[in-house]
């Protein structure tokens, strides 16, 4: 069975940082692009980041200057630092990989962003 394992999300304060990981169960995750997707209540899930395997990236409009995607390929693991929080970065957030077959999705880690 593929698991993601998400963590790092929190209470933050506006202008603080977390750092998300998701850890992937299957080594062959490598080849895959892996991304960040948030869903905040009242609406769709949202693409935040996305990352190749040969780590080229992509990210939403919103979150450009201030979250940076990363993967460690040996760890099977991709990272989202997220840097100057604002209150509209409040949601849950959700690792994706999406292989040939399907995307596979994690449980999702809650970010809350207020003073």
């Amino acid at each position: 069975q593929v698991q993601l394992v998400e963590s790092g999300g929190g209470l933050v304060q506006p202008g603080g940082s977390l750092r998300l990981s998701c850890a992937a169960s299957r080594t062959l995750f490598s080849i895959y692009p892996m991304g960040w997707y948030r869903q905040a209540p009242g609406k769709q899930r949202e693409l935040v980041a996305r990352i190749t395997s040969g780590s080229s990236t992509n990210y939403a409009d919103s979150v450009k200057g201030r979250f940076t995607i990363s993967r460690d390929n040996a760890k099977n693991t991709v990272y989202l630092q997220m840097n100057s929080l604002k209150a509209e970065d409040t949601a849950v957030y959700y690792c994706n990989v999406e292989t040939s077959a399907r995307p596979y999705w994690g449980q999702g880690t809650q970010v809350t962003v207020s003073s």
